[in-house]
């Protein structure tokens, strides 16, 4: 999964970027209330974890705006204020969930786990296509009806090519959505994992259903007249 931390202290942003990155997901830092909307502008986030005390404005008119513009994604506010009216008002501007400093990390780590099992906002939580279906709440893929275990980074390249299926994708979006700007574009680990699903989720009496677009990008969906034929890369070197 994407996510946003908008955090301005030096210290606690990058241990929560850290942490979160070991469990998986993709994430973007922003200090201020300015960068986060540049960031939000152009990159679809699955939760934003939201200071409210900005150098540049507060984190609650930020939540406000974004549903007022009817962003969908996930907040998370974080912050020192504590007590109850700071609650209420952080969940009335439109927040999923409030956690208070100080915390445990690991505390954090379960209420992100508890956010992203919720379908988002008028969503519909489970995607299916061809032999496959991926139910986002409940973290499962099934392939020809049989539970199919997924990495944490395969899952988030699974759930985004079904979520634009019979469209072609190209690796700087997959990139830019499943991994984080922090990736060498010149990397072969979108074509490790492709090959990885391709081998995971094909089965004896199903095409497989991650088809390669030449020089253009990938595609989830039938691959008829589409060369979807490519050779597994070397997987040395390549990193989640």
């Amino acid at each position: 999964m994407r996510l946003l931390v908008v955090e301005d202290d030096a210290a606690l942003g990058p241990i929560v970027v850290r942490g979160l990155r070991e469990d998986g997901h993709s994430v973007d830092l922003a200090a201020t209330v300015a960068q986060a909307k540049r960031e939000l502008a152009v990159t679809h986030y699955d939760l934003v974890i939201l200071d409210l005390g900005l150098p540049d404005g507060d984190g609650v008119k930020l939540c406000r705006d974004l549903r007022r513009d009817d962003i969908a994604t996930r907040v998370l506010m974080m912050t020192a204020r504590d007590t109850t009216p700071d609650v209420v008002h952080g969940l009335d501007a439109g927040a999923d969930d409030y956690i208070t400093k100080p915390f445990d990390y690991p505390i954090l780590s379960a209420r992100v786990r508890a956010l992203l099992r919720r379908p988002a906002r008028g969503g519909n939580p489970v995607l299916r296509g061809l032999h496959i279906e991926l139910d986002p709440a409940g973290h499962r893929v099934t392939c020809a009806g049989v539970v199919t275990p997924l990495t944490a980074r395969e899952f988030a390249l699974l759930h985004y090519l079904m979520s634009r299926a019979d469209e072609t994708v190209s690796r700087s979006d997959i990139i830019d959505h499943v991994w984080d700007a922090h990736l060498d574009p010149m990397s072969n680990v979108v074509d490790v994992h492709i090959a990885q699903l391709r081998r995971k989720l094909s089965t004896r009496d199903s095409e497989a259903p991650i088809s390669t677009i030449r020089g253009v990008g990938y595609r989830f969906g039938p691959s008829a007249s589409i060369d979807g034929a490519i050779s597994a890369p070397n997987e040395r070197g390549a990193s989640e």
